[in-house]
Protein backbone atom coordinates (compact mmCIF):
# COMPACT_ATOMS: atom_id res chain seq x y z
CA UNK A 1 0.00 0.00 0.00
CA UNK A 2 2.88 2.18 -0.80
CA UNK A 3 3.30 4.85 -3.12
CA UNK A 4 4.12 8.33 -3.91
CA UNK A 5 3.57 11.44 -0.69
CA UNK A 6 0.70 13.07 -1.41
CA UNK A 7 0.62 16.41 -1.29
CA UNK A 8 -0.67 18.06 1.28
CA UNK A 9 -4.10 20.22 0.44
CA UNK A 10 -6.05 21.51 3.44
CA UNK A 11 -9.57 20.40 2.68
CA UNK A 12 -12.96 21.82 5.13
CA UNK A 13 -13.05 20.47 8.41
CA UNK A 14 -16.67 21.38 10.14
CA UNK A 15 -15.35 21.35 13.16
CA UNK A 16 -18.57 23.33 15.18
CA UNK A 17 -20.52 20.09 14.24
CA UNK A 18 -17.85 17.55 14.49
CA UNK A 19 -17.53 17.74 18.12
CA UNK A 20 -13.96 16.32 18.23
CA UNK A 21 -10.90 17.31 19.70
CA UNK A 22 -9.82 21.00 19.20
CA UNK A 23 -7.11 20.18 16.72
CA UNK A 24 -8.53 18.98 13.94
CA UNK A 25 -7.16 19.35 10.81
CA UNK A 26 -8.64 17.60 6.96
CA UNK A 27 -6.83 17.60 3.65
CA UNK A 28 -7.97 16.59 -0.27
CA UNK A 29 -5.90 13.39 -1.29
CA UNK A 30 -5.99 12.00 -5.08
CA UNK A 31 -6.45 8.14 -5.52
CA UNK A 32 -5.10 6.41 -7.78
CA UNK A 33 -7.62 6.77 -10.16
CA UNK A 34 -8.34 10.74 -10.17
CA UNK A 35 -10.76 11.12 -7.74
CA UNK A 36 -10.39 13.31 -4.75
CA UNK A 37 -11.67 11.99 -1.60
CA UNK A 38 -11.23 14.03 2.07
CA UNK A 39 -9.27 12.43 5.13
CA UNK A 40 -9.77 14.36 8.30
CA UNK A 41 -7.37 13.98 12.18
CA UNK A 42 -7.37 14.80 15.45
CA UNK A 43 -4.61 13.67 17.72
CA UNK A 44 -4.53 13.58 21.90
CA UNK A 45 -2.99 16.27 24.06
CA UNK A 46 0.37 14.89 25.20
CA UNK A 47 2.39 12.09 23.65
CA UNK A 48 0.22 9.68 21.57
CA UNK A 49 0.19 6.11 22.07
CA UNK A 50 -0.55 5.29 18.32
CA UNK A 51 -3.33 6.25 16.02
CA UNK A 52 -6.80 4.84 15.07
CA UNK A 53 -7.30 4.20 11.14
CA UNK A 54 -11.23 4.75 11.56
CA UNK A 55 -13.13 3.41 8.14
CA UNK A 56 -16.42 4.93 8.36
CA UNK A 57 -19.75 3.13 6.67
CA UNK A 58 -22.31 3.90 3.53
CA UNK A 59 -23.46 7.57 3.58
CA UNK A 60 -20.89 8.47 6.62
CA UNK A 61 -18.66 11.41 6.52
CA UNK A 62 -15.84 12.64 8.92
CA UNK A 63 -17.61 14.96 11.31
CA UNK A 64 -19.64 11.83 12.32
CA UNK A 65 -17.06 10.51 13.78
CA UNK A 66 -15.64 13.78 16.03
CA UNK A 67 -17.10 12.40 19.49
CA UNK A 68 -15.27 8.96 18.45
CA UNK A 69 -12.14 11.20 17.63
CA UNK A 70 -12.63 12.55 21.64
CA UNK A 71 -12.72 9.30 23.06
CA UNK A 72 -9.68 8.18 21.31
CA UNK A 73 -8.33 10.80 22.30
CA UNK A 74 -9.11 10.81 25.86
CA UNK A 75 -7.80 7.57 25.71
CA UNK A 76 -4.40 8.47 23.98
CA UNK A 77 -4.72 7.77 20.72
CA UNK A 78 -5.07 9.60 17.58
CA UNK A 79 -7.33 8.95 14.36
CA UNK A 80 -7.77 9.15 11.03
CA UNK A 81 -11.01 8.92 8.93
CA UNK A 82 -12.38 9.89 5.48
CA UNK A 83 -14.88 10.48 2.77
CA UNK A 84 -14.96 7.42 0.90
CA UNK A 85 -15.38 8.04 -2.95
CA UNK A 86 -19.01 9.00 -3.49
CA UNK A 87 -20.08 10.59 -0.35
CA UNK A 88 -19.55 13.07 2.35
CA UNK A 89 -16.87 15.96 0.20
CA UNK A 90 -15.36 13.22 -1.75
CA UNK A 91 -16.17 13.32 -5.50
CA UNK A 92 -19.37 12.01 -6.05
CA UNK A 93 -19.94 9.01 -8.40
CA UNK A 94 -23.14 10.39 -10.31
CA UNK A 95 -24.71 13.26 -11.47
CA UNK A 96 -27.65 13.02 -9.14
CA UNK A 97 -24.76 13.30 -5.88
CA UNK A 98 -27.31 12.09 -3.32
CA UNK A 99 -27.82 7.92 -5.30
CA UNK A 100 -25.18 5.94 -3.19
CA UNK A 101 -22.99 4.07 -6.07
CA UNK A 102 -19.49 2.64 -6.80
CA UNK A 103 -18.26 0.96 -10.17
CA UNK A 104 -16.78 -2.11 -8.01
CA UNK A 105 -16.55 -2.35 -4.59
CA UNK A 106 -12.80 -3.32 -4.89
CA UNK A 107 -11.98 0.59 -5.80
CA UNK A 108 -12.53 1.75 -1.81
CA UNK A 109 -8.82 0.07 -1.38
CA UNK A 110 -7.66 2.50 -3.60
CA UNK A 111 -9.32 5.03 -1.01
CA UNK A 112 -7.53 3.10 1.70
CA UNK A 113 -4.17 3.86 -0.63
CA UNK A 114 -4.27 7.24 -0.22
CA UNK A 115 -5.63 8.16 3.17
CA UNK A 116 -2.57 5.40 4.32
CA UNK A 117 -0.26 7.95 2.33
CA UNK A 118 -1.60 10.68 3.64
CA UNK A 119 -0.91 9.42 7.61
CA UNK A 120 2.67 8.47 6.66
CA UNK A 121 3.01 11.82 5.50
CA UNK A 122 1.22 13.37 8.53
CA UNK A 123 3.49 11.36 10.58
CA UNK A 124 0.61 9.98 12.63
CA UNK A 125 1.70 8.41 15.80
CA UNK A 126 2.56 4.32 15.59
CA UNK A 127 1.40 1.84 16.05
CA UNK A 128 -1.54 2.20 13.85
CA UNK A 129 -4.64 0.61 14.93
CA UNK A 130 -8.07 -0.32 12.51
CA UNK A 131 -11.51 0.31 13.48
CA UNK A 132 -14.26 -0.70 10.79
CA UNK A 133 -18.03 0.02 11.10
CA UNK A 134 -20.48 -1.27 8.87
CA UNK A 135 -19.80 -0.56 5.19
CA UNK A 136 -15.86 0.24 6.53
CA UNK A 137 -16.20 -3.31 8.31
CA UNK A 138 -15.66 -5.16 4.40
CA UNK A 139 -13.25 -2.16 3.42
CA UNK A 140 -11.18 -2.71 6.04
CA UNK A 141 -11.23 -6.62 6.49
CA UNK A 142 -10.26 -6.70 2.80
CA UNK A 143 -7.64 -4.12 4.02
CA UNK A 144 -6.09 -5.94 5.97
CA UNK A 145 -6.06 -9.66 4.07
CA UNK A 146 -4.13 -7.31 1.17
CA UNK A 147 -1.64 -6.25 4.18
CA UNK A 148 -2.86 -3.20 5.97
CA UNK A 149 -0.17 -2.41 8.58
CA UNK A 150 -2.13 -2.24 11.81
CA UNK A 151 -1.01 -4.15 14.95
CA UNK A 152 -4.78 -4.97 16.45
CA UNK A 153 -8.26 -4.09 14.76
CA UNK A 154 -11.82 -4.17 15.78
CA UNK A 155 -14.91 -4.14 13.97
CA UNK A 156 -18.84 -2.49 14.90
CA UNK A 157 -21.75 -4.06 12.95
CA UNK A 158 -19.56 -4.99 10.04
CA UNK A 159 -21.13 -5.17 7.13
CA UNK A 160 -19.83 -8.68 5.98
CA UNK A 161 -23.52 -9.71 4.69
CA UNK A 162 -25.77 -7.39 4.08
CA UNK A 163 -29.72 -8.00 6.03
CA UNK A 164 -32.15 -8.25 3.35
CA UNK A 165 -35.66 -9.24 4.28
CA UNK A 166 -36.77 -12.53 2.99
CA UNK A 167 -39.60 -11.16 1.09
CA UNK A 168 -37.06 -8.79 -0.74
CA UNK A 169 -34.21 -11.31 -1.74
CA UNK A 170 -35.80 -12.83 -4.60
CA UNK A 171 -36.62 -8.68 -5.99
CA UNK A 172 -32.72 -8.11 -5.29
CA UNK A 173 -31.35 -11.21 -6.99
CA UNK A 174 -33.53 -10.34 -10.22
CA UNK A 175 -32.42 -6.58 -10.08
CA UNK A 176 -28.64 -7.66 -9.70
CA UNK A 177 -28.49 -9.73 -12.32
CA UNK A 178 -30.70 -7.83 -15.22
CA UNK A 179 -29.53 -4.43 -14.36
CA UNK A 180 -26.31 -4.33 -16.16
CA UNK A 181 -28.16 -5.56 -19.49
CA UNK A 182 -31.09 -2.88 -18.69
CA UNK A 183 -29.00 -0.24 -18.02
CA UNK A 184 -30.33 0.17 -14.61
CA UNK A 185 -27.33 0.00 -12.85
CA UNK A 186 -27.11 3.63 -11.25
CA UNK A 187 -30.96 3.35 -10.28
CA UNK A 188 -32.19 3.84 -6.75
CA UNK A 189 -32.58 0.85 -5.28
CA UNK A 190 -36.71 0.48 -4.38
CA UNK A 191 -37.89 0.87 -0.96
CA UNK A 192 -35.03 3.92 -0.23
CA UNK A 193 -35.06 7.10 -0.70
CA UNK A 194 -32.82 10.11 -1.95
CA UNK A 195 -33.33 11.80 1.33
CA UNK A 196 -30.88 10.55 4.22
CA UNK A 197 -31.89 7.70 6.45
CA UNK A 198 -31.52 10.31 9.16
CA UNK A 199 -33.43 12.93 7.62
CA UNK A 200 -36.77 11.20 7.03
CA UNK A 201 -37.13 8.66 10.26
CA UNK A 202 -37.78 9.85 13.51
CA UNK A 203 -36.24 9.03 16.34
CA UNK A 204 -38.66 6.58 17.46
CA UNK A 205 -38.60 3.46 15.67
CA UNK A 206 -34.76 4.05 14.28
CA UNK A 207 -32.76 1.44 13.41
CA UNK A 208 -29.19 3.06 14.48
CA UNK A 209 -29.34 4.14 17.57
CA UNK A 210 -31.52 4.63 21.19
CA UNK A 211 -29.28 7.62 22.09
CA UNK A 212 -31.40 10.55 21.57
CA UNK A 213 -29.18 12.98 21.82
CA UNK A 214 -26.58 11.51 19.15
CA UNK A 215 -29.13 10.89 16.84
CA UNK A 216 -30.10 15.05 17.53
CA UNK A 217 -26.55 15.20 17.10
CA UNK A 218 -26.29 13.64 13.19
CA UNK A 219 -29.91 15.30 12.09
CA UNK A 220 -28.12 18.75 13.66
CA UNK A 221 -24.92 17.86 10.91
CA UNK A 222 -26.45 17.36 8.15
CA UNK A 223 -29.10 20.14 8.43
CA UNK A 224 -26.01 22.73 9.25
CA UNK A 225 -23.73 21.16 6.25
CA UNK A 226 -26.67 19.35 3.58
CA UNK A 227 -24.20 18.72 0.79
CA UNK A 228 -22.75 15.43 3.47
CA UNK A 229 -26.04 13.86 2.85
CA UNK A 230 -26.58 10.98 0.94
CA UNK A 231 -29.24 9.02 0.32
CA UNK A 232 -30.33 5.37 -0.83
CA UNK A 233 -28.11 3.11 -2.74
CA UNK A 234 -27.94 2.16 -6.48
CA UNK A 235 -28.74 -1.16 -7.86
CA UNK A 236 -25.23 -1.62 -8.74
CA UNK A 237 -23.86 -0.42 -4.67
CA UNK A 238 -26.48 -3.59 -3.77
CA UNK A 239 -25.07 -5.74 -6.49
CA UNK A 240 -21.09 -5.29 -5.86
CA UNK A 241 -21.28 -5.21 -2.30
CA UNK A 242 -23.15 -8.56 -2.15
CA UNK A 243 -20.47 -10.02 -4.57
CA UNK A 244 -18.07 -8.45 -1.94
CA UNK A 245 -19.34 -10.22 1.09
CA UNK A 246 -19.53 -13.41 -0.79
CA UNK A 247 -15.95 -13.00 -1.77
CA UNK A 248 -14.42 -11.87 1.48
CA UNK A 249 -16.50 -15.03 3.13
CA UNK A 250 -14.59 -17.50 1.16
CA UNK A 251 -10.76 -15.88 2.65
CA UNK A 252 -8.74 -16.43 5.42
CA UNK A 253 -9.33 -14.72 8.43
CA UNK A 254 -6.06 -12.05 9.11
CA UNK A 255 -3.20 -13.27 12.19
CA UNK A 256 -4.35 -10.34 14.03
CA UNK A 257 -5.94 -9.28 17.29
CA UNK A 258 -9.70 -8.90 16.71
CA UNK A 259 -12.87 -7.75 19.03
CA UNK A 260 -15.44 -7.29 16.83
CA UNK A 261 -19.02 -5.56 18.80
CA UNK A 262 -22.33 -6.32 17.82
CA UNK A 263 -25.53 -4.82 18.86
CA UNK A 264 -28.28 -7.65 20.05
CA UNK A 265 -30.86 -5.25 18.11
CA UNK A 266 -28.73 -5.14 15.09
CA UNK A 267 -31.63 -4.66 12.04
CA UNK A 268 -28.80 -3.85 9.16
CA UNK A 269 -26.50 -5.65 8.26
CA UNK A 270 -26.44 -9.92 8.32
CA UNK A 271 -25.65 -11.04 12.21
CA UNK A 272 -25.01 -14.76 11.04
CA UNK A 273 -22.36 -13.16 8.47
CA UNK A 274 -20.79 -11.18 11.48
CA UNK A 275 -20.97 -14.98 13.94
CA UNK A 276 -19.76 -16.75 11.14
CA UNK A 277 -16.56 -14.47 10.41
CA UNK A 278 -15.78 -14.98 14.16
CA UNK A 279 -16.14 -18.14 14.68
CA UNK A 280 -13.26 -18.78 12.57
CA UNK A 281 -10.82 -16.10 13.49
CA UNK A 282 -8.35 -17.62 15.99
CA UNK A 283 -7.24 -15.53 19.31
CA UNK A 284 -10.61 -12.97 18.27
CA UNK A 285 -13.48 -11.52 20.38
CA UNK A 286 -16.63 -11.05 19.70
CA UNK A 287 -19.01 -9.00 22.27
CA UNK A 288 -22.26 -8.86 22.07
CA UNK A 289 -24.29 -5.11 23.12
CA UNK A 290 -27.27 -5.73 24.77
CA UNK A 291 -29.81 -3.32 23.87
CA UNK A 292 -27.28 -1.86 21.16
CA UNK A 293 -28.19 -1.61 17.55
CA UNK A 294 -26.51 -0.92 14.60
CA UNK A 295 -23.85 2.23 15.72
CA UNK A 296 -22.62 0.87 18.97
CA UNK A 297 -19.85 3.85 18.77
CA UNK A 298 -22.87 6.03 19.13
CA UNK A 299 -25.31 4.23 21.36
CA UNK A 300 -26.25 5.96 24.48
CA UNK A 301 -23.32 6.61 27.39
CA UNK A 302 -23.00 3.59 28.94
CA UNK A 303 -22.54 1.63 25.77
CA UNK A 304 -20.12 4.06 24.27
CA UNK A 305 -17.92 3.63 27.35
CA UNK A 306 -17.84 0.08 27.30
CA UNK A 307 -17.01 0.07 23.37
CA UNK A 308 -13.97 2.59 23.45
CA UNK A 309 -12.75 1.25 26.78
CA UNK A 310 -12.97 -2.27 25.19
CA UNK A 311 -11.20 -1.25 22.10
CA UNK A 312 -8.14 1.26 23.53
CA UNK A 313 -7.51 -1.86 26.26
CA UNK A 314 -7.06 -4.15 23.29
CA UNK A 315 -5.17 -1.66 21.58
CA UNK A 316 -2.82 -1.38 24.82
CA UNK A 317 -2.22 -4.75 25.06
CA UNK A 318 -0.11 -4.97 21.28
CA UNK A 319 2.00 -1.84 21.23
CA UNK A 320 4.34 -3.55 19.00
Amino acid sequence: MDGAPVELQPAPLFADIAQGPANGAAHWVHTSDGLRIRAGHWRPKGKAKGTVLLFPGRTEYIEKYGPAAAEFADRGFATVTVDWRGQGLADRMLAERRLGHVEKFTDFQKDVDAVVRLAKQLDLPRPWFLVGHSMGGAIGLRALMQGLDVNACCFTGPMWGIQIPALLRPLATFLGSIAPYLRLDDRLLPTTTLEQYVQTTPFEGNTLTTDPGMYKLMHAQLAAQPDLALGGPTIQWLRVSLQECADLETMRSPALPCVTFLGTDEQIIDVDAVHTRMDRWPGSELELIKGGQHEVMMEAPEIRTQVFSRMCQLFDQHPG
